[in-house]
């Protein structure tokens, strides 16, 4: 489990497993690389490296200007063949990200609930995700730091009440708020150009698209419009599970990145 140097930053790493197919999996915004656990307990075919993202777990505070930029030259960093890539919400845009540049380095793409709101422009959800993401930014500008990170759990988190979390814990999400900011632009504005004509309609190894059905609406519209552009795409809907569902429903996770795993 070493802490090194990663694209310019003190970036913790570990790995799950020990089969004959590389992977890389990438966790979502207040979690960090020990969230994979379950869902890696279940492929025994997968070698699977996770790192935590500036910020998280064990890696180093994050001091840059470009959040997505640096999240996805880390990820790109431990990539040296082709491998299955894996990614929970902001990961998943990570990892498309990465798909969309370097299609040849993907033997498979599994994608849980990305959030790419662009992807969903022009939609009633991307307007109320919009409004939500306004009211966000300025509970942050006033100082409310814990009220804004309550809002966000009680959207995207494991659906645990706020009162129940231990205060650590409390205190851990609300210092990360500003990462959650600094992620922002490329999921409203695509900063990173992931939605590029021709971008999408390049990655011909096989996509699984997974969202929870109790997940925010936004989540759907986006799985499917992204899922509209893929030449070889599945997508697949968990029942009763909400935005976490890599911790919640692991198993259900699991089996369907198998199922992927031999569509290639």
């Amino acid at each position: 489990m070493p802490l090194g140097d990663r694209a310019g930053h003190a970036v913790f790493w570990q790995s799950f497993g020990a089969g004959p197919r590389p992977a890389l999996a990438i966790h979502c915004t207040l979690a960090h690389s020990g969230a994979w656990a379950g869902v890696a307990a279940r492929l025994p075919q997968l070698t699977i490296a996770a790192f935590d993202m500036p910020g998280h777990g064990q890696s180093g505070p994050w001091t840059g200007n470009d959040y997505h930029g640096d999240v996805t030259r880390i990820a790109a960093s431990f990539i040296d063949r082709p491998l299955d890539l894996i990614g929970h919400s902001f990961g998943a845009s990570v990892a498309l990200r990465l798909a969309v540049a370097a299609p040849e380095a993907v033997r498979s793409l599994t994608l849980i609930e990305p959030v790419l709101f662009v992807a969903a422009a022009g939609t009633p959800e991307f307007a109320a995700q919009t409004d939500d993401n306004e009211r966000f930014r300025d509970l942050i500008a006033a100082g409310e730091a814990e009220a804004a990170a309550r809002a966000f759990v009680a959207q995207w988190g494991a659906g645990q009440r706020w009162e129940t979390l231990d205060p650590r814990v409390r205190a851990s999400f609300a210092a990360q708020m500003p990462l959650v900011l600094a992620g922002g632009e490329a999921s409203f504005t695509d900063a990173a150009r992931i939605l590029r004509e021709g971008g999408l309609e390049a990655i011909e190894a096989p996509v699984m698209l997974i969202r929870g059905a109790d997940s925010p609406a936004i989540m759907a519209t986006i799985c499917e419009a992204i899922a509209a552009r893929l030449p070889d795409v599945g997508l697949a809907v968990v029942p009763d599970a909400g935005h976490m569902l890599p911790v919640t429903h692991a198993a259900q996770v699991a089996e369907l990145i198998a199922l992927n795993l031999t569509r290639e």
